[in-house]
């Protein structure tokens, strides 16, 4: 038997690294994290230094091994998850040529009105799966172009945070089709590098890395970097996916019909499908999954957790009091509160959208508020309102899928805004579908991560090991009379948005809405 039965799994995510070590069964062994910042210079920047994060990867993996008790030589391979929808300009030593520009970042508008003329943004929705915006990475390499052509044309390759550090540590300049797909610059159903954007864009697919599954062994670990980063030179390098796709694979999300619900400060909803879903109105978008030939279909709401955080403070000062008291999570206080609110509040909805709305609204200028309010509500029905809003904006996302044909079976349901049990009832009454609760709810991503490299050394046998991996611990069932309720309820919160949006313009143009 190989000595070499650990995998290695970095998580670059947007406020440090994540190391994750696990075993040839799949289990997770241990875990280290080195943080870094981002940096805010200008109003709609975001920016973080490409050094920092092979230093966060260096420390965590020398951290890792050493509270493990594992060594160098026991690693089968080295694979990354990474924050999706970023710039970083590489010279050809794969060293960074200027801070790298992250998904956050919204300062190339300009480039991204040029582009809307030069194709129109239904053609690139068909192309890519994705709405034409500043946010991706085709709009940040031409703002770089407009502003920055000395680095500009120094760059040998335009990659994503993952590729950065894969190139630096084999020398090879590659992505996978998951980052790729968040580029605005990739052909969804052929699995390519777009002509045509290529071509709109004046961009040569000589400045883009070459594209790989997945699970493909990239390169290995050169020798000149393998004391630094704490492995053996000669590990093989697997080049894993974007962290979204990592989530969706380490949810158990890999097959035709498997769909998940991501709760934290923001919320997901992202299926397995073989084949993608373009929406009509093009409130939803599609990625390439980490598992080959498959798609990931998704749609993502701003305030998800954030609108229960606020609840929280502004509405659950007792809450908090008695929570910080009894050395409990204030959160399972709300709950038990909310719980004596029926079903329906009382016929009190609340529209989440405290930052806004990406999916399904797109709509920045959306506003959140409480709509049927009257003497007879109390800080439980709030609350129950706050929880029933933000499923009925995640349900719009579900519809949109289903709509388009998509067969979804049951939700699982992964992050930290997953644990409360009550909320769970909530979405199998609201979504209609069974809810099932993953054993493991926040480590998902890293673990998807290490099942790409896993298979791709064989030390997994597939990627049904992922319903092993993470298993389901608890199934909540809908409950028929409490659907009822909520599809009375459902169509009034829709049509609340729809007649509040010219309210939502009018705020906006009055300037007294921050």
């Amino acid at each position: 038997m190989s000595q070499k039965q650990f995998i290695l799994a970095h998580d670059l995510g947007t406020t440090g690294n994540k190391a994750t070590l696990y075993d040839a069964a799949g289990h997770l062994v241990s875990s280290a994290f080195a943080g870094y910042s981002v940096e805010y210079t200008q109003t709609g920047w975001a920016e973080q230094n490409p050094e920092d994060w092979w230093q966060a990867v260096c420390t965590s993996t020398h951290k890792l091994l050493s509270q493990a008790q594992v060594g160098p030589a026991e690693i089968a391979c080295i694979v990354f998850s990474g924050q999706m929808m970023g710039c970083v300009p590489l010279d050809k030593s794969a060293r960074p040529l200027r801070k790298a520009i992250i998904w956050a970042d919204q300062r190339a508008v300009a480039q991204e009105k040029w582009l809307s003329e030069r194709v129109s943004p239904d053609e690139l929705y068909h192309i890519t799966g994705h709405r034409l915006s500043a946010s991706y990475t085709i709009c940040k390499i031409l703002w770089l172009r407009d502003h920055q052509p000395d680095i500009f044309r120094a760059t040998h390759k335009f990659v994503q945070a993952k590729d950065a550090m894969v190139a630096r540590l084999t020398g090879e300049f590659v992505t996978d089709h998951s980052d790729a797909s968040s580029t605005n610059l990739y052909h969804l159903e052929r699995g390519d590098w777009s002509e045509r954007l290529l071509e709109a864009a004046q961009l040569d697919r000589d400045q883009l890395p070459s594209l790989r599954r997945s699970i493909d062994v990239v390169g290995e670990v050169r020798a000149e970097v393998a004391a630094e980063v704490g492995v053996a030179a000669g590990t093989p390098v697997v080049i894993g996916a974007g962290d979204g796709l990592c989530a969706a694979a380490g949810a158990g999300v890999v097959a035709e019909g498997d769909a998940y619900n991501y709760v934290g400060s923001s919320s997901w909803i992202a299926l397995a499908t073989s084949k993608p879903i373009y929406d009509p109105e093009q409130k939803t978008f599609c990625f390439a999954h980490l598992v080959p030939s498959m798609f990931s279909p998704c749609g993502t709401m701003q305030a998800a957790g954030a609108s229960y955080q606020w609840a929280r403070d502004q509405l659950g000062a007792l809450e908090l009091q008695a929570a910080a008291a009894l050395g409990v999570n204030p959160y399972e206080l709300l709950n038990l509160n909310a719980e004596k609110s029926p079903p329906g509040a009382k016929g009190l909805l609340f529209l989440p959208y405290l930052l806004g709305e990406r999916s399904p609204r797109w709509n920045p200028r959306a506003r959140g508020g409480f709509i049927g309010l009257t003497v007879r509500h109390n800080r439980a029905d709030m609350v129950r309102a706050v929880l029933e809003g933000i499923t009925m904006n995640l349900r719009v996302i579900l519809d949109a899928f289903t709509g388009q044909g998509a067969a979804i079976q049951a939700m699982r349901i992964i992050g930290g805004g997953a644990r409360g049990r009550f909320w769970n009832k909530i979405m199998a009454d609201i979504y209609g579908l069974p809810v099932q609760r993953l054993a493991i709810l926040e480590e998902a991503t890293s673990m998807g991560a290490a099942l790409a490299g896993g298979v791709g050394v064989g030390l997994y046998p597939d990627f049904s090991m992922a319903k092993t991996m993470n298993e389901v611990v608890e199934v909540i069932e809908p409950d028929s009379a409490t659907q009822a309720t909520y599809a009375k309820l459902y169509p009034i919160f829709e049509a609340a948005y729809h007649a509040l949006t010219p309210i939502y313009d009018m705020l906006a143009e009055a300037h007294v809405s921050e």
